[in-house]
Parts: structure tokens; C-alpha cells; sequence
């Protein structure tokens, strides 16, 4: 179910006191005919009145991109506040229902596909299971040559990231020590050492 909600924007104007808009009984037949149509679930019937100027302006800086076709820096002349106000009231009022439509995300600007990275890392895995030690700046160089365009290291670094693949040290031992060897050597060790004179 697709659930809207209707701002309705009204305004009971000082100027002419013995004029008084009727905001309610207007608010009250728009609620009627919501309530009384096929749709009604999808459109939850709630009124409030702005009571601030800060409360107007939020509403404005929405509906002159909606219904006036502004865009968000004329918007913010128009209503005296930022742009980045603008951007925050119309994502306010989207968002209000508590559910967060940020689209934003996503590989934009990618290269190559998931597949086509995993074909490339292939061949640098099997040098790496046949033992050789590998570093990025031939991958990012081999990666340069594929794409045929210069690319930052950095997006290498995020490649190798995104299929696992982890920077490993060097052992802190040996492959041949032998630890009965060195404890004997501790042992024998003196405790007193010069140097050769």
C-alpha cells in the first residue's frame, strides 16, 4: 500500500480582521472527502496550522520546488535561508512517515563489473597461491593498462578490499628455526657481554 500525505497550506491573513478566512471548516471538508473516497487508507487525514514563520517557511521552501518549479537557490532567496536548509526541509517533509527513501549508494562510476574484477584478480590469485609475495602497485598498473585510463592507487586498494583480500606481514619467525636451538642458546648465553677489544 502506497501511503501519501497532503500538506494543505493556509494562511489567515492580520491585514483584514473582519474577513476571517473559515481554515477549519475548509480543513474539515478536505478530511471529509478523503474519508469518504475509495483510497482512504492511503491517505492519512491529520491538520495542523502553522502557528511560527519558521513553520511557514518550511512548507514554502517545499512547495516553490513543487508547484512553483523553483529551484533550491531561488527558493532560498525567495524564503531568506540557505540552501542546505531547502535540501533539509524538502527531505523532512519526505521522510516525515519515518520511512528513509535515501537512494543515494550504489557503484556510480564504476569501470568494470563484479565479475569482470573477480576475472581480473584471478590471474594475481594464482601467483599468490603459488607462493609469490604481491604488492599493489603492479596490480594498480596491470588495472591501468586494463581500464586504458589513470585511475588513483586508492581505487586498487578499494578493489582488493571489496574481494577480500587483506595485506599480510611477513612471519615473525623463521620457516626453519628451531626453538629447542634457541632456548639452548639462551641458556648458554653470558650474562656479562663486551665488546671485542
Amino acid at each position: 500500500m502506497n501511503i501519501r500525505k497532503i500538506l494543505v497550506l493556509a494562511a489567515n491573513p492580520t491585514v483584514y480582521p473582519d474577513l476571517p478566512l473559515r481554515l477549519e471548516e475548509e480543513a474539515k471538508k478536505i478530511r471529509n472527502a478523503l474519508r469518504s473516497s475509495t483510497y482512504r487508507d492511503n491517505f492519512p487525514a491529520s491538520y495542523r496550522g502553522a502557528v511560527t514563520a519558521d513553520e511557514l517557511r518550511k512548507a514554502l521552501s517545499v512547495l516553490l520546488i513543487a508547484e512553483a518549479g523553483l529551484d533550491a537557490g531561488k527558493t532560498s532567496d525567495i524564503l531568506g535561508i540557505s540552501e542546505r536548509t531547502v535540501f533539509r526541509n524538502c527531505g523532512n517533509i519526505r521522510n516525515q512517515d519515518g520511512v528513509n527513501r535515501n537512494t543515494w549508494g550504489g557503484r556510480r562510476h564504476c569501470r568494470m563489473t563484479i565479475e569482470e574484477e573477480r576475472e581480473f584478480l584471478h590471474t594475481w590469485e594464482a601467483r599468490a597461491i603459488q607462493g609469490g609475495v604481491l604488492s599493489v602497485p603492479p596490480i594498480h598498473a596491470a588495472l591501468v593498462e586494463r581500464l586504458g585510463r589513470s585511475i588513483p592507487l586508492s581505487t586498487t586498494y578499494r578493489l582488493l578490499a571489496r574481494h577480500g583480500w587483506r595485506k599480510i606481514q611477513p612471519d615473525t619467525k623463521h620457516p626453519k628455526s628451531d626453538p629447542a636451538v634457541q632456548e639452548e642458546f639462551k641458556k648458554n648465553f653470558p650474562k656479562l657481554w663486551r665488546p671485542p677489544v
